[in-house]
Parts: structure tokens; sequence; C-alpha cells
């Protein structure tokens, strides 16, 4: 996997993220809080946790690693009212869609920031960082970032089958979607 995947792979999870937040937006504020059966209790605690580790993931990639006083932290509510970090906000301003699809432009622009500046050279080295616990890690670059990825399609997908539970049609999410939609922008734009 070289730059040019990694760039693949990051434009596919902003492309997801910004489809799946824009079609959260039709919801009630009933149904996004609302609970339904899946890893997390609701459709806004699941898009918060997707939200919550690309923002810790971002973090630990530009040499931060959040940490937590919690004795076994996730990445969940719970565990973001106890970071201590400069300039993020309160669970409470995260509480809406509008505010998650903010805080997801956020983390978006400043890792397009992080992608712009990142050397082949460094996609491949051991990256040092601590979990919320402060377990020390070290492991190659563009590995985690494969996993981030993977993470956020993993729980969007929880986010579908949680929209189908409640009479909700889901917008396609599938990379596939993705690459041909890319193709037929490229298209337009030849003629």
């Amino acid at each position: 996997m070289d730059i040019n995947d990694i760039q693949t792979l990051y434009a596919y999870n902003r492309w997801a993220n910004q489809r799946l937040l824009s079609a959260l937006e039709t919801l009630s504020d009933g149904q996004f809080t609302m609970a339904v059966q899946s890893s997390f209790p609701s459709i806004q605690e699941t898009v918060f946790h997707i939200m919550f580790a690309e923002w810790l993931w971002l973090k630990r990639w530009q040499g931060t690693s959040p940490r937590s006083p919690l004795p076994d932290p996730d990445v969940s509510s719970a565990t973001w009212n106890t970071l201590k970090h400069d300039c993020i906000p309160s669970l409470e301003d995260l509480s809406t869609v509008a505010a998650l699809k903010l805080f997801a432009e956020a983390v978006e622009q400043e890792r397009q920031e992080f992608l712009n500046d990142l050397k082949e050279s460094v996609l491949h080295e051991p990256l040092q960082f601590s979990d919320m616990a402060g377990t020390p890690y070290s492991e190659p670059l563009v590995e985690l970032m494969q996993h981030l990825v993977n993470h956020g399609t993993y729980h969007r997908g929880q986010i579908t089958t949680m929209l189908r539970q409640i009479g909700i049609k889901a917008v396609p999410l599938d990379m596939l979607h993705f690459f041909r939609g890319a193709r037929e922008k490229a298209a337009g734009a030849k003629t």
C-alpha cells in the first residue's frame, strides 16, 4: 500500500461519512437517539464512536496520545468526558447530527492536512503511541491508517442496519458506489 492507496481510502472514508451524515439529517431527534439494538445503544452513540475514533487516531498520528483516567477507557461518551485535550467540544456540544457533522468536517480538514504532508517513507515506519490507558504500542502507520477506515466501514454498516430497524431507508455506502461516482464525475469533467 502506498500514499496513493491511502489517499484513495481516505477519499472513500470522507465520502462515506459525508453521505451518511447527510442522510442522518433527515432523522428526528427521537429517531437519532432512540434505543436500537447494536454495538452501541443508539445511532447517535454509534456516529459519536466513529467520530471519536477518527479524532483519536489522528491525534496519535500527529504525535499526541490522549489519555483517560478511567481504569478501562474505551471510545465512548463516558471516556470522552474524561479527556483533557485542548479544543475538543463537550459531549453536550456533540449531541446532534448537525454538531457531529461539523466535528467530522473539522477532523477531516485536519486529517487532510496530515495526508497532504505525509511522506511515503513515513507511511511504513512504526508509529509510537499509547492507548488511552497509557499502554505503549509501536505499529506501522500504514496498518493503523487502514484499520481506521475499516473501523468506520464496520460501524457505518451497523448504522445502516439500525436505520432499517427503525424503518428508514439507508443510502448505499459501499466502496463500489464511491468508485462509480468518481468515474462518473471524471467523465463529466472531460465533456
